[in-house]
């Protein structure tokens, strides 16, 4: 699995990160914080990373803000079989 570290100012200020996201999904909730997924593309290939903000107006986190250097890790987009539960059809 392919790691990388960027700064959080590279991925915020050239990136526009998390806003210009390919994918930005809810991946977990606390009672303070949202925390996220996201995927985006950088020099051709795709990365993903986590990050949370605050869940409240009240809560005043954002994306990184206790992190200087985030661990990005290079993904491929795959189709992917699954199984689910469904009605029976009559």
């Amino acid at each position: 699995m392919a790691t990388i570290k960027l700064s959080k100012d590279y991925l915020k200020n050239e990136l526009d990160l998390p806003y210009s996201a390919i994918v930005d999904e809810i991946v977990e909730t606390s009672r303070w914080s949202i925390h996220h997924r996201i995927v985006f593309e950088d020099k051709g290939k795709f990365y993903q990373a986590y990050y949370s903000e605050g869940a409240t107006e009240c809560q005043d986190e954002s994306p990184w803000e206790y992190e200087d250097e985030i661990d990005c890790t290079e993904v491929e987009l795959r189709e992917v079989k699954m199984k689910k539960w469904m009605p029976v059809e009559n």
